[in-house]
């Protein structure tokens, strides 16, 4: 096992060099000067080629990276270009925001998806399954924006019952308070993937449940649920685990527009307003941030996957 989770680790290495250097090109070779937005009508052209030198644009591609990543390597992310505040006190101040949807997301379209995968798989081919299977349908044709807007439509503004935008009400600083303002953008955040999930939790329901194991058995007398919930249950989570991991990426890119649609004070937010400003710093610092998330996250699944999967707790035994 230890084998195992070392290679996921050594592999992250490469993984965030080259994100590093695509995120560097990305904005070095975008149209734009950074230098504008400190250079005023009237100055010399000293004086602008002093501002040049001081923000490193004098150098060639590969020093100004060498410097970029040198810095990064030490947490210094650099200073916004909008508001002149640290990038990575920024980030730190909008992370928590965001992981806390992310977080919410996975855990909410999980238990969701489980229990509804489960339920369709034992009763193939009912009513049960049927409707299921309908809702699963509307769920992955679903865009997460327009969905987004109808739950705020219904929930806040028709039956005022939950909060439509922020993760504060004004004047109240409670956990309750900030969970009822996460409700609307977890639910949007994770209804695609619930679909997804429980389709997955019914194949390998209706699969395993035709396995020697569970014929072995129902021979000997077990009850059909009894062998659904701790034995199917079990074989049924491990793709599941894998579809976390690889899903990650979308959580991510959704959480951006998760948050623009109700003004959630995270990385998404922060982001959007750094490319509407043009704040290179801002931009490069939430997508290295963003893209590590990524990598972290696949490397929590494939953790969570050793700690499922006996034969790869043996792998590095052999």
């Amino acid at each position: 096992m230890i084998k195992f989770i070392g290679k996921r680790i050594a592999m992250i290495i490469p993984v965030a060099f080259l994100v590093s250097v695509f995120s560097f090109a990305l904005i070095h070779f975008a149209p734009g000067d950074p230098a504008l937005f400190y250079i005023v009508p009237g100055m010399t052209e000293e004086q602008e080629k002093e501002i040049r030198a001081s923000m490193g644009l004098d150098d060639s591609v590969v020093v100004q990276y060498g410097k970029w990543i040198i810095k990064v390597a030490h947490g210094d992310l650099g200073y916004s270009i909008h508001n002149k505040r640290s990038v990575s006190r920024q980030i730190t101040e909008k992370l928590p925001a965001t992981l806390l949807i992310m977080a919410g997301s996975i855990i909410f379209s999980v238990i969701v998806s489980v229990g509804l995968g489960m339920i369709a798989g034992y009763k193939k081919g009912t009513k049960y399954d049927k409707s299921i299977m309908f809702l699963t349908n509307i769920g992955i044709s679903l865009p997460e924006f327009w969905f987004g807007i109808i739950l705020i439509l219904i929930f806040s503004l028709k039956l005022k019952w939950l909060p439509g935008s922020g993760m504060h009400t004004t004047g109240v600083d409670s956990i309750f308070d900030v969970l009822k303002h996460a409700i609307l953008p977890i639910v949007t955040l994770s209804i695609g993937k619930i679909a997804v999930y429980t389709r997955y939790i019914r194949a390998n329901a209706i699969k395993e449940m035709k396995e020697d194991y569970v014929m072995t058995a129902l021979a000997k007398g077990t009850s059909e649920e009894k062998i659904l919930m701790r034995h199917v249950l079990k074989n049924c989570l491990l793709p599941i685990i894998t579809l976390v991991g690889m899903n990650m990426g979308s959580l991510v890119s959704g959480s951006y527009i998760i948050e623009s649609i109700f003004g959630w004070p995270g990385l998404g937010n922060l982001g959007l307003n750094a490319i509407t400003n043009r704040d290179y710093p801002l931009i490069m610092g939430t997508v290295m941030l963003a893209c590590m998330v990524l990598i972290v996250g696949n490397l929590l699944a494939d953790v969570c996957y050793c700690f499922a999967d006996p034969r790869i707790r043996m792998e590095g035994k052999r």
